[in-house]
Order: C-alpha cells, then structure tokens, then sequence
C-alpha cells in the first residue's frame, strides 16, 4: 500500500496507470508495429498528463490547515507483464517511471501542487514518451520474422460492467 497526502498527485497516477493499462491491451503490443490508432491514442494519453500538470502547476498552493495532512491510498497499479511489442515495452517502462518518481517526490507530502524540481522531473519524463511516439512511428514496423513470436498474446482489456 502506497500512500501520498497530494490529491493532485492522485489524479495523475491515476492517468499514468490507465495509460500503462491501455498500453499492455493495445492492438499493437502483439506485435513489432504499431497501428496509426495507437499511436494516436498515445499522443492523446501525453497529452491529457501535460494539459492535466499545467492546470496542476498553474494552480495556487492551497493552504490546507483543516485537512492537511490527509493520506490518500493508492489503487494497486496494473500488473506489467513483457508484450511482444518491444516499443510498446519501452513505454510502459518510462509510464512507470514517470508514475514511482511522482509519487516518490517531496510534492507527495504537499496537499496539493508540485515543487519545481518534481514538475520539471515529471516534465521531462512526459516529453522523453512524446519522442518515443515520434521515433515508433518512424521506424515502426520492423520484420522480425525469426524471433517473433516470443510472448503469447495478452487479451483483450477490461469487459463491460
């Protein structure tokens, strides 16, 4: 159980795992190209953190003094499991990444916004996922024809309620 007393905090780690999630259940992760659909889903994942962390840091610091601090337990993230998609891969790992450097930064202790240096941190995490997509769909898709397949496909993603 992960706790952080940041609720700006909780809703970007939010969005960071539904991308991880959208990511391993993607049409592309089985294998080594990627569909112009996900890498538009992609983009759209980037760009709703950036919009969401301006809003964040563009915000006041509130001055909490009745309900800070309060602990908010994080939802257990997605279990990441190796796709056959090697780009796919590589995002997930930066996601992940972005995800456990947020919510183990000195703003994790704030009741709201980031310190500099974490929305810098975060920042630059989002923009190295922007240039993983340009690169994908650069060189996307290659023809690996001896060494795939190697995972076993990881099914569809959630079902209806």
């Amino acid at each position: 159980m992960t706790i952080v007393y940041n609720q700006d905090i909780v809703g970007q780690y939010d969005r960071l795992n539904r991308a991880i999630f959208e990511t391993l259940h993607s049409a592309s992760s089985g294998g080594m190209g990627y569909s112009e659909a996900d890498i538009t889903r992609q983009r759209q994942y980037t760009a709703d953190l950036l919009s969401n962390h301006e809003h964040i840091i563009n915000e006041p610091t509130l001055d909490l003094v009745e309900t800070h601090p309060r602990a908010y337990e994080l939802r257990a993230p997605p279990t990441v499991v190796h796709v056959e998609n090697d780009a796919s891969n590589d995002l997930i790992r930066i996601y992940e990444t972005s995800r456990d450097e947020l919510i183990n930064s000195q703003s994790a202790r704030l009741a709201t916004n980031l310190v500099s240096f974490d929305a810098s941190r975060f920042e630059d995490n989002i923009h190295k996922i922007q240039h993983k997509i340009d690169y994908i769909e650069e060189v996307q898709p290659i023809d690996l024809p001896e060494s795939i397949p190697k995972e076993p496909l990881k099914g569809p993603g959630r079902k209806g309620v």
